[in-house]
């Protein structure tokens, strides 16, 4: 895991400035601070800082060149089916000076061009300069696991892991995207290639790019989801394939030559992740765990435990507090580059630092409530649909649907979303399904009251809502749990992936996700909605194949809480109050003019448990701050 960063001038005659792609590259020492590397070559030049996870010598030191110095490539990532991919490069005649998976993806390339991304099992974002050809190639995991981000100014091209380095090269200076502040205050994350800075951009998640000689930038994407439902196996063939794929994904993401951990909440998906590894490994494994001792509902510790006494893991445990919130908020938002997803960035970050103080890589269990269905919402939203269907006599075709019947044993899953019901139905019920949807996931609702009479999303041409609906109704999609998933997968995954990786690189750790195999996400988006969706039951499909696998206490929660943050309680007292009041009560807070500073504290003192009202404010607050105001300079050269 690493920062890369380059610089690609237009004019044949512009030499790259060293000076400069040093600075970039060097805001992003905390991603690899074991190395770093510098490529220049008239206009173009290739910046690395290098966290050693596989082979830990010189030999795979980066930028890297092939044997006759015609390609350099700069990554960040692992490519973790390298050790096949290298077999199969020798059989064909290609020579190795390292055992690196670098060296591996520069190969394939060379051998196969562009459709090396179809061979590559991993995550990743990497650049490739052709001497020959003049052509940049870059490209992005499927997942967008890891970042990659580019601005083009006065026909030079600028691309880095994070975009403090991009801000770092002055070519752009921070400024705010309107249409993007739209994203955020409706879903708190940026929708599209759309970062919260104006011309700044995000390469997404499937997709590469070429640049040659200066010409038009050129984006294509070259992975997708299909879900196409497979009729022509059983259950049984899925669970059996499922199962396999799990263990061999887990498999493959333990190699390193440096110590693996896991984190472990006590929920399903990293419970089964450290199980599996564990029954992979000669010897012990490090597990991390968090909570906050308020009450119960703040810590999960007692579950992750039980996964313990099963394995015989190494377990460590901490408890932030709100001291610990104060301390480091605005540091946080710094790493984050952007204000996104939920609180539970806080209590990540630190998770995150106590697991390197033991281990350099860490396995989690980001990406299965996307994948397999596990958010509560969309039982509700699919209980609507099945009442509508039941009423209307539209549920004909059970490839697509999940009956009423069948949901009926599971609705007791949404004794503690009565809330959420409540909210849903007050307004719209039986709308149509993409409108049912984007009203559970809308937060525009929740801090409208809190903004500035002339701050409104959809205040300008662009409309959140259309370019919601653009995601939401793409891929032609038949089965309603299907659209839910892929829109949120589109969306929200990438955003809670960003902090994944913010959080993890802020303190040098290589944060890895076995559920977020591109095989298993194939496998599960051909499965038919009555398989994966079984019931209604949150993640059916998934429970049912590691049933012997997981502690059984684990496996039949219903509380899974997800990482929550007493922040409800934390805004009543010092020193949580004092701090959010005086960010928000700031002068340059007030000049800004974007909040309703008067609905602000009294909401401080009745937001309801895990509301992500003031969070979410809070959080665009302290990013002006930091990259509006320019206090983010201070911490670049700290």
């Amino acid at each position: 895991m690493c920062g890369i960063c380059g610089i690609y001038h237009g004019k044949h005659d512009q030499p790259v400035n060293a000076a400069i792609l040093e600075s970039m590259a060097r805001t992003m020492r905390h991603r690899g601070p074991d190395d770093e590397g510098f490529y220049l070559n008239g206009c173009i030049g290739l910046g690395h800082q290098r966290l050693s996870i596989i082979d830990l010598s010189d030999a795979a030191h980066q930028p890297m060149t092939n044997e006759e110095g015609s390609l350099w490539i700069v990554m960040n990532g692992e490519i973790y089916n390298y050790l096949e991919l290298r077999q199969e490069l020798v059989g064909k005649g290609h020579r190795f000076r390292a055992h690196s998976d670098t060296e591996v993806v520069l190969h394939l390339y060379e051998e196969t061009g562009v459709d090396c991304l179809h061979r590559l099992n991993g995550i990743f974002a990497f650049a490739i300069w052709d001497q020959v050809s003049r052509t940049l190639f870059a490209a992005r995991d499927h997942f967008g696991i890891k970042p990659f981000y580019y601005t083009r100014r006065n026909g030079s091209f600028y691309f880095a892991s994070e975009i403090k380095a991009l801000l770092a090269s002055e070519a752009v200076k921070p400024e705010l995207c309107h249409d993007a502040l739209s994203d955020y205050l409706t879903f708190q994350y940026c929708l599209g290639e759309k970062t919260l800075f104006k011309n700044i951009s995000k390469l997404l998640p499937g997709h590469c790019l070429y640049l040659r000689d200066g010409s038009d930038l050129k984006i294509e994407k070259y992975w997708d989801l299909s879900f196409e439902i497979d009729t022509h196996h059983t259950e049984e063939y899925f669970e059996h394939k499922l199962l396999r794929l799990l263990e061999d994904s887990v498999r493959l993401q333990l190699r390193a030559d440096v110590p693996v951990g896991a984190h472990l909440s006590g929920g399903l998906d990293s419970s089964t992740v450290t199980c599996l590894a564990t029954s992979l490994l000669e010897f012990g494994i490090h597990t991390f765990s968090g909570g906050f001792r308020e009450s119960p509902q703040y810590d999960e510790t007692a579950y992750a435990r039980l996964v313990v006494e099963k394995t015989g893991a190494q377990h460590h445990e901490i408890f932030p507090d709100e001291n610990d919130f104060v301390a480091v908020m605005p540091k946080l938002i710094y790493h984050m580059d952007e204000p996104v997803a939920g609180p539970g960035l806080f209590p990540q970050y630190f998770l995150s630092k106590l697991a390197a103080e033991h281990v350099k890589v860490v396995l989690g269990g980001q990406g299965g409530d996307e994948i397999f269905g596990g958010y509560m919402r969309y039982l509700v939203a699919y209980l609507e649909e099945c009442i509508r269907g039941g009423i209307e006599g539209t549920q004909v075709d059970d490839r697509y649907v999940v009956s009423f019947d069948s949901i009926l044993p599971n609705l007791t899953q949404l004794q503690s979303y009565k809330p959420m019901l409540r909210y849903l139905w007050q307004d719209g019920l039986f709308d149509p399904p993409e409108k049912r949807y984007f009203r559970l996931i809308d937060r525009n609702g929740e801090i409208r009251h809190l903004l500035s009479p002339d701050i409104h999303p959809g205040q300008y041409a662009y409309k959140p809502y259309d370019a919601y609906l653009e995601i939401f109704n793409g891929g032609n999609l038949k089965s309603f749990i299907n659209k839910m998933t892929r829109f949120d997968m589109k969306t929200l995954l990438p955003a809670l992936l960003q902090v994944e990786d913010r959080t993890s690189m802020a303190v040098s750790l290589e944060s890895r996700v076995p559920i977020l195999d591109r095989r298993i996400a194939e496998l599960v988006a051909t499965m038919p909605p009555k398989i994966k969706f079984k019931g209604g039951r949150s993640k059916h499909i998934f429970r049912k194949v590691v049933e012997h696998v997981i502690p059984r206490e684990i496996l039949n929660r219903k509380d899974k809480m997800g990482f929550p943050v007493p922040l409800n309680e934390w805004y009543r007292r010092e020193p949580v109050k004092g701090f959010v009041r005086d960010t928000f009560l700031s002068t340059r807070c007030r000049e800004r003019g974007i909040f309703n500073h008067a609905a602000i504290e009294p909401l401080m003192m009745k937001e309801r448990p895990y509301g992500r009202a003031v969070w979410g404010l809070l959080c665009l607050e302290l990013w002006f701050q930091q990259y509006i105001d320019g206090d983010y300079r201070e911490n670049c050269s700290a």
